[in-house]
């Protein structure tokens, strides 16, 4: 039985070590078939930093506590009890062999013992977790994940470490004359005793094949097997990590980065020099860069982008783990067709070059044709809130690539929802999106009972003043965001804080056109801001709109401009803190303050990492509760407004800003039980704004709204209190 075991054991090592080569060179050589990109590579140092802190302290993991401390201590087992497969070999030719100068170490044995009980019981609770979730059909994170491939890791993890218990326990026993329990601490009570020496060295031998067999078993299986996500990220995540779009260690969110060309990203100004097959944007999988392959090669399919996007959330069919999913499915199953020489390729088989002809974007129901690997409706459902890249705990870039098979469809296919038209002629033709006369950008100030300085009508130039008020579209025109704009300039105002606008000379930032894919638009925005910008010597920035905020903040500088830019709720924190501007409560005997809950816009939050500036806000107003929603900060649920959702109706699924009113009505009932000077539900980005408000319109109709409910933005709150002067 002995020398059965011993052969199995060797024999299958080696199959295993060799299939474990091939499939790594094989996923090289996909990875490497993506196109060439830059700022990868910097700060090394920064980089190095950053994947230690991420994958050695899990801190990623641990958005989700518990089980990110029970993956923590598999995590460790899977790497620490390397040294006892080392061991197991020994074991095949010697019961008794022990790693040299560390294998009787108290220390060592004491680690070995305690690290494998705590791998036990950690995948056992995380093979409960996956079980468990899967009986919330679509809402459970794992839904569409491979969960035999899941199952088969987790079964892997339990069998290894239940091995090296049991070779702990008959060690014992074989050694227990020659040495303490102490070496023993968690294993001497395994076994009964009584069992002969011949027995247990059997049984050493035999255990120590069969865990022996199970590793190279699941070393076979992954090299069979290279999309196996829940397996490779175990070595994939590292590179994957380093290689991140942010060596300070962020996750890709902020500004969407340019399109690029043979690794290099296109200037607009010279756009006829480009060769004419050059491809904007994604149009083929071979056209990701080499990090979106890695990416796709990393997903360990846990679902934790799934759980928080709110398009899934919503019945649509968009979920960023399936997409990566498909994507990877599709690049490793088209990887042979593209490595084959052109002559060569007719020869290949015909679900290959089936593979190869399937169109990247396109129905994935056809009655005739190829199905699309990507569905339309899949690619327009995104409103680029962030939250899949928040979640992820490899650093995949879910949004990047979302946007840049966008793009490809705008500017290269025009294929677009049709939606989108009247989006992008306000755009080119008026400057904003809702298509009005740019002559009625300074409207909102008419009713201000005092002036607003503009550049080049009251002022030659920005010098005289300490800030630039960028009032955005939404700002100029549309009727609810007006408000704040007027709040907002009122307060400043009030402070004592020098600043002027553009007046009729601002445009769109572009961000809407951007994030809908078309680039040309959003370039010649940027062109005419950033020419009105230099112009008018602009350095500090405040604006009330999160996606002014993260445009001009994050992507303006990739046009030739770069501005101190701080969100109004920033500004207003600070002057309340220095005394420019005091709060007070309301009037003795009057109905007592309101109740508040804040909702996060993704652009102010996920985004540009501003959680506290507003909340401090509200937390000062004198009489006010602020009441927190459950899902809030970097889990805040979307108002569906963003990836330029504003202008598209939701035709699949439920309304993602119902889905959020709800939860904040719902949220404010609960808190709110005494009855105040009205509810409010409080945001910082007027696009959220107009979403939760005809979200909370259509609840109050319903009823299932308080009437005294309202939606305002945290400035016309402050406002409200500070006018009580």
């Amino acid at each position: 039985m002995k020398i059965v075991a011993i052969v199995v054991a060797l024999a299958i090592s080696v199959v295993g070590v060799v299939l474990f080569g091939r499939a790594v060179a094989s996923m090289v050589g996909v990875i490497k078939l993506g196109q060439r990109t830059s700022g990868r590579s910097d700060r090394p140092r920064d980089r190095w930093k950053h994947m230690l802190v991420e994958t050695l302290g899990h801190t990623r993991m641990l958005q989700w506590t518990t089980v990110g401390i029970a993956h923590w201590f598999v995590f460790v087992a899977f790497g620490a009890l390397f040294f006892t497969l080392v061991t197991a070999y020994g074991q095949l030719f010697n019961p008794r062999y022990a790693l040299p100068i560390i294998g009787h170490w108290v220390v060592y044995e004491w680690l070995s013992e305690l690290i494998a009980w705590l791998g036990l019981i950690s995948i056992t609770y995380l093979m409960v977790v996956r079980f468990r979730s899967r009986r919330a059909g679509r809402l459970s994170r794992f839904h569409g994940s491979r969960t035999w491939q899941g199952v088969y890791v987790e079964l892997t993890i339990l069998g290894i470490v239940v091995c090296v218990l049991l070779l702990r326990a008959l060690e014992h026993q074989l050694l227990g004359a020659e040495t303490s329990r102490i070496h023993f601490p968690l294993s001497w009570f395994l076994l009964p005793g009584g069992i002969s020496t011949a027995g247990l060295e059997t049984a050493i031998v035999v255990v120590a094949a069969v865990k022996i067999i199970i590793s190279m078993a699941w070393f076979i299986t992954i090299a069979l097997n290279t999309t196996m996500g829940v397996a490779w990220h175990r070595f994939t995540a590292w590179p994957n990590i380093w290689f991140k779009r942010e060596a300070s260690g962020r996750p890709a969110l902020g500004a969407l980065q340019p399109i690029k060309i043979a690794g290099k990203p296109v200037d607009f100004n010279d756009i006829e020099e480009l060769d004419e097959d050059a491809a904007m944007g994604v149009g083929k999988v071979e056209d990701f860069t080499w990090k979106g392959l890695l990416d796709f090669t990393t997903c360990t399919e846990c679902g934790r982008c799934q759980s928080q996007c709110p398009a899934w959330n919503t019945q649509k069919p968009l979920s960023p783990k399936l997409v990566v999913m498909e994507l990877r499915e599709h690049a490793y199953a088209k990887a042979p067709y593209l490595q084959a020489a052109e002559a060569a390729r007719d020869e290949l088989p015909e679900a290959t070059r089936m593979e190869a002809a399937r169109p990247l974007v396109g129905p994935i129901q056809v009655t005739d044709g190829l199905a699309g690997v990507i569905d339309p409706d899949v690619l327009w459902s995104c409103t680029s809130c962030g939250a899949c890249v928040q979640q992820c705990p490899v650093d995949i870039e879910h949004v990047d690539h979302i946007m840049d098979m966008r793009r490809y469809q705008v500017m290269m296919e025009s294929d677009f929802p049709s939606q989108l038209n009247g989006l992008f002629k306000g755009l080119e033709s008026k400057g904003n999106p809702w298509n009005m006369s740019p002559r009625g950008r300074m409207d909102w100030a008419k009713e201000l009972p005092f002036g607003v300085p503009v550049v080049g009508e009251d002022l030659e130039d920005l010098t005289s003043v300490e800030y630039l008020f960028w009032v955005g579209c939404a700002g100029a025109f549309e009727d609810r965001a007006k408000k704040t704009t007027q709040a907002v300039a009122e307060l400043l105002h009030t402070a004592g804080v020098s600043y002027a606008v553009l007046g009729n000379g601002e445009t769109c930032t572009g961000d809407p056109a951007r994030r809908a894919g078309n680039e040309f638009v959003f370039q010649q925005l940027a062109a005419e801001n950033v020419e009105t910008l230099i112009e008018a010597k602009a350095a500090k920035v405040v604006t009330t709109c999160a996606h002014c905020l993260n445009t001009l903040k994050n992507e303006y500088p990739q046009v030739g401009v770069s501005l101190e830019v701080v969100h109004h709720t920033q500004l207003l924190n600070r002057l309340v803190r220095d005394g420019a501007l005091t709060p007070l409560a309301p009037p003795a005997g009057s109905v007592a303050g309101r109740t508040i809950t804040y909702h996060d816009p993704c652009f102010l939050g996920r985004h540009n990492d501003i959680y506290d500036p507003p909340r401090e806000l509200l937390t000062v107003l004198p009489g006010a509760t602020l009441a927190e929603m459950p899902r809030t900060r970097e889990r805040s649920f979307c108002c569906g407004a963003g990836g330029a959702q504003m202008w598209m109706e939701e035709k699949i699924g439920t309304r993602i800003n119902v889905n959020r009113t709800q939860e904040a009505v719902a949220t404010l009932s609960a808190a709110d039980s005494s009855g105040s000077a009205g509810s409010a539900i409080a945001t910082g980005c007027p696009f959220c704004r107009v979403m939760l408000s005809d979200g909370l319109t259509a609840q109050q109709a319903d009823g299932s709204a308080a009437e005294s409910v309202e939606v305002l933005d945290v400035a016309q709150l402050l406002l409200e209190s500070v006018r009580r002067n």
